[in-house]
């Protein structure tokens, strides 16, 4: 992180999750837990909620049992999204299911969402009504998303209002929730929590098309994941959505035909040259550029501390521009 107080949250949010008291046994159970929440990211939705508390006033370590809370809960779902995506790889590392295998990670996966709400619960009583609200309308939205996902990687046309509901169920919500929780812990009104949703919802929209586009357009050893993994599971990301808008017959009839063809090395090379002769490498810059600017407007609009908001900001610029 470029910032030396994200790189200090960064780092209270790395011990808390190592100091949280998982047991040792059954070890297939609470193994893959620790396998899983090692590896590292960026984390940035834990990040937001300690932001989010010291937004308003007060200071992040008490929202750390929260900002723990929402980690362990997006690692369950990337172990349930890697099973349904028959993923291998994530950060470089093996996937759970790979370590170990489906039945393992599923119920693993499930243990790490109970222990979500064990860690959520940390907190001032009167507190508790809107954190367990937040938090149990965003795990089921986050569920949503990942089913409009499902469907959309079978649909025969794919629109882009389809596309962006999706994305901003599957990841802008929980983004929104993670900063939310941890304004609410410092005792952040409705109002404040409105005003942080326009900020951190663009910010998630734009975060999902530039994770689509270093899928499409990175490289692995920055990505931390296979490049041109979505077109080899099928899936409709938003650089699909755009090429099958801009595309002519021929084009559309290529794309289509080369997300049916069985040669996955061949469907990846068909698929980027025709991202690249439509142009929708700039298309997703420009798009991530256009949400990036309403979201910090938005941040604007927000009545807390002035430097936690230039802490966000920096946060924003990290995220928009890391290497491909």
């Amino acid at each position: 992180m470029p910032d030396n107080h994200i790189a200090v949250l960064r780092q209270m949010i790395e011990k808390g999750l190592i100091d949280i008291p998982l047991p040792k046994n059954p070890t297939k159970l609470y193994a893959p837990m620790q396998y899983i929440l090692a590896l590292g990211g960026k984390r940035i939705r834990p990040i937001l909620t300690l932001l989010g508390a010291e937004l308003f006033g007060a200071e992040a370590k008490l929202a750390l049992p929260q900002a723990l809370a929402v980690e362990v809960f997006h690692n369950f779902t990337l172990v349930h999204d890697d099973i349904m995506d028959r993923a291998d790889v994530r950060r470089n590392t093996p996937t759970v299911h790979k370590k170990w295998d489906d039945n393992v990670a599923i119920l693993s996966g499930d243990g790490m969402m109970v222990l979500a709400y064990q860690l959520l619960a940390d907190a001032k009583p009167e507190h508790l009504p809107t954190l367990f609200k937040i938090f149990s309308a965003t795990a089921l939205e986050v569920c949503e998303g990942q089913q409009y996902d499902m469907d959309l990687a079978h649909a025969e046309e794919v629109f882009m209002p389809q596309y962006i509901e999706m994305i901003r169920l599957k990841t802008a919500v929980l983004l929104t929730a993670a900063m939310q929780i941890g304004a609410k812990v410092a005792g952040a009104n409705k109002a404040d929590l409105d005003q942080i949703k326009v900020f951190t919802e663009n910010i998630g929209l734009a975060f999902q098309i530039r994770d689509d586009y270093l899928d499409a357009f990175g490289s692995q050893a920055d990505f931390g994941k296979k490049i041109g993994g979505d077109i080899i599971e099928g899936k409709r990301t938003w650089l699909t959505v755009r090429a099958l808008e801009k595309a002519n017959s021929a084009q559309h009839k290529a794309l289509l035909d080369a997300y049916a063809d069985s040669d996955l090395d061949k469907r990846v090379k068909t698929v980027l040259e025709l991202y690249k002769a439509l142009n929708v490498e700039q298309d997703a810059q420009v798009a991530i550029e256009a949400l990036s600017s309403t979201a910090m407007n938005g941040l604007e609009q927000v009545d807390g501390n002035e430097s936690v908001k230039g802490e966000l900001e920096t946060l924003v610029h990290y995220l928009m521009g890391r290497t491909k």
